[in-house]
């Protein structure tokens, strides 16, 4: 039933794309109730920011209609909130029915490496206490550099960056099935690599946030408690 869930999930990306598009004015509780609401079927989406370019093709989880679609959209709105009430130095925007966590790499680590600063341990600290807090959540973290050195040093970079909040995550009690990681090298970029400033907004990590299989099932079973 799973697999069946994900394979329309999949398949039916491009109408999602099309039809998140076309109702972007509309908030993410409106887009739970409506999408799908005839058939019931799940439609995936995509993941993008203001500028429409972070993380854009990567699907960010199925999107069921009706009752279940809002009480997915309430469990992730929950979410997000306290994440902007208790993490700092971040960015959270909610994405169609994902959120998106973005660290400035230069807030997590040093410069040219890899390893969490101490301060940073604290932050991504209580990160994973809202995470372990809703857990039927899929966890996909991406690391992103500007252009400066060669692609295969950055994407190597880039792959650890991720792997090291990944890790720190699975350290305060993140299951680690929840989690994947990816390295984009300085093939993504959210701003010009021109400048200091756009370099610096380039180097970062994104945390892409999406509801899992057994959300959606407990949703369509009214078991999210609002």
């Amino acid at each position: 039933m799973k697999k069946s869930k994900l394979f329309l999930s999949i398949l039916a990306q491009i109408i999602g794309v099309t039809f998140l598009v076309s109702c972007s004015s509309w908030n993410n509780t409106q887009k739970g109730a409506v999408i799908g609401a005839g058939s019931g079927a799940a439609i995936g989406g995509v993941i993008g920011n203001k500028s429409g370019n972070a993380g854009r093709g990567a699907v960010i989880g199925a999107v069921v209609g009706g009752a279940a679609g809002t009480a997915i959209g309430i469990y992730m709105d929950k979410q997000a909130k306290k994440m902007e009430e208790e993490i700092k130095d971040a960015e959270i925007e909610r994405v169609g029915e994902a959120i998106k966590v973005t660290f400035e790499s230069g807030i997590l680590f040093g410069f040219d490496s890899f390893s969490l600063t101490p301060a940073s341990q604290e932050n991504i600290m209580k990160f994973a206490e809202i995470l372990n807090e809703y857990p039927d959540t899929n966890i996909m973290i991406e690391g992103h550099t500007d252009s400066r050195g060669t692609h295969q040093y950055n994407q190597t970079l880039s792959e650890r960056r991720a792997m090291s909040v990944k890790n720190y995550l699975k350290m305060q009690g993140v299951d680690d099935g929840r989690m994947t990681t990816l390295g984009h090298s300085f093939d993504k970029p959210v701003a010009t690599n021109d400048t200091d400033e756009g370099r610096a907004k380039n180097r970062r990590v994104e945390i892409l946030i999406s509801a899992n299989e057994d959300l959606i099932e407990k949703a369509e079973k009214g078991e999210i408690k609002n």
